[in-house]
């Protein structure tokens, strides 16, 4: 490693190479408010010296208002993908996503997504349960976080949807915040070792990921919290929720994910 690549910082923040004076008091605003450094960048300046010289991976404010995430492999911005279609099933009148289903999703429901990531399933869980209902997705890493929670403030979610509150937080810390019975449905779907996905963000969601371990405490906890069901999502043919003692449920057997659930834990006796 040269001795430039030994002074890069892990994370900052940049703008395209083609900023309004908007879009550099936006990012500037959000690298204070991340506690992240803001690295100006030069008219037409390529990302590639950046990455280089200043960090390792960088969180771009692009013209669209859009943020992306970019290292020195690839990069990838928030994109609703298969959630839109599954969204658009859903306000069909399709009622056989799996999320759905296993969780039991009712209108109005307050669930709790302690595994963000790319969005997908808090999306769908958000107009599963439409404008009265609330999702609050927890993220642990900045860098997904930043990306996402960036897209959803300009996403349409439409007037059938609650919006999905994003929050930068470990989840076994923020679930030991809560009281008992604070949301109807927990959610997981942990970092396993799944099988490559189809969508190009997947290895890069990889990379980034919090990759701490789904445990047996975290979900007894997960089980406080809730009011009727905590769900899990695993890999079709991996051994992702027998060791968390979980049974995969009846689903489609051409879908390589499974979804495993377990029930909250009774009320406290007075």
């Amino acid at each position: 490693m040269t001795s430039s690549e030994q002074g890069r910082v892990p994370l900052a923040v940049t703008t395209s190479g083609k900023p309004k004076e908007a879009l550099i008091l936006q990012a500037r605003e959000a690298a204070r408010a991340w506690g992240l450094p803001f690295i100006p960048r030069r008219k037409k300046a390529p990302l590639g010296p950046l990455l280089q010289t200043a960090a390792e991976a960088l969180l771009v404010f692009e013209r669209e208002g859009e943020v992306s995430l970019w290292d020195a492999e690839n990069s990838f911005s928030f994109n609703p993908g298969m959630a839109h279609l599954r969204r658009l099933r859903w306000l069909e009148g399709d009622r056989s996503d799996a999320l759905a289903r296993v969780a039991e999703l009712r209108e109005g429901d307050h669930v709790l997504d302690c595994t963000l990531g790319l969005g997908q399933d808090a999306l769908v869980a958000a107009v599963v349960v439409g404008q009265q209902g609330r999702v609050v997705a927890l993220e642990k890493s900045l860098a997904l976080y930043a990306v996402v929670s960036e897209g959803l403030k300009i996403y349409d979610a439409g007037p059938e949807s609650c919006r999905v509150e994003p929050v930068h937080t470990d989840a076994h810390a923020y679930l030991r915040t809560l009281p008992p019975g604070s949301f109807d449905v927990v959610c997981f779907d942990p970092m396993f070792e799944k099988p490559k996905k189809s969508q190009p963000a997947f290895e890069m969601l990889r990379r980034f990921a919090e990759h701490a371990p789904l445990t047996p405490e975290v979900l007894e906890e997960a089980r406080r919290v809730a009011r009727r069901w905590v769900v899990v999502k695993g890999a079709k043919h991996s051994e992702d929720l027998r060791k968390l003692g979980l049974e995969a449920e009846p689903g489609s057997r051409y879908t390589s994910v499974i979804w495993g659930r377990v029930p909250a834990l009774p009320p406290a006796r007075e």
